[in-house]
């Protein structure tokens, strides 16, 4: 496995709710690449919750919307946004359980679209919910221009 870095972190302003780390409000989701997936590990708070200790389906989607964005970033080398998304949801996540787990991989892609499969297992390793996703991938340079996207190099900073 091989830590990714958030090469946004010390941008002024940034604040995005899925991966920033100063925001507390956030969700301040962390990844790693493991041959072709692209791995979170996350720890559910009780302010994320829908019904009593299970948490908010909502949450739930962003974390695999979250994860699909960075599997763009890292394995297309680009920037991208969702276009669609689909999502199926098995099991219930308990919100005081222990840390949950995603896992995102490359299905297909044609032309500027890529297409994603997400898989969020609870803390007992059960497939709770899974998604395919479409991403709109932009060319490098729009992204690097328009969406900030860096060096790729700086996802793997020392």
């Amino acid at each position: 496995m091989k830590e990714i870095k958030n090469p946004y972190r010390n941008m002024e302003g940034y604040q995005c709710f899925g991966c920033a780390p100063q925001n507390h409000n956030g969700l301040q989701m962390t990844f790693v690449e493991d041959g072709e997936y692209v791995v979170s590990e996350w720890m559910p708070k009780d302010y994320f919750q829908g019904y009593f200790n299970v948490l908010h389906g909502g949450i739930q989607a962003t974390l695999m919307d979250e994860i699909a964005s960075w599997l763009v970033q890292v394995k297309l080398k680009t920037a991208g946004v969702t276009s669609t998304m689909n999502v199926r949801y098995k099991k219930s996540v308990p919100v005081n359980k222990g840390k949950i787990k995603l896992r995102a991989k490359l299905t297909g892609k044609r032309r500027n679209l890529a297409d994603i499969h997400v898989e969020l297992f609870g803390p007992e390793n059960e497939l709770c919910a899974e998604s395919d996703f479409v991403y709109y991938t932009y060319p490098r340079e729009v992204a690097m221009k328009q969406l900030h996207f860096p060096d790729y190099e700086e996802f793997y900073e020392e």
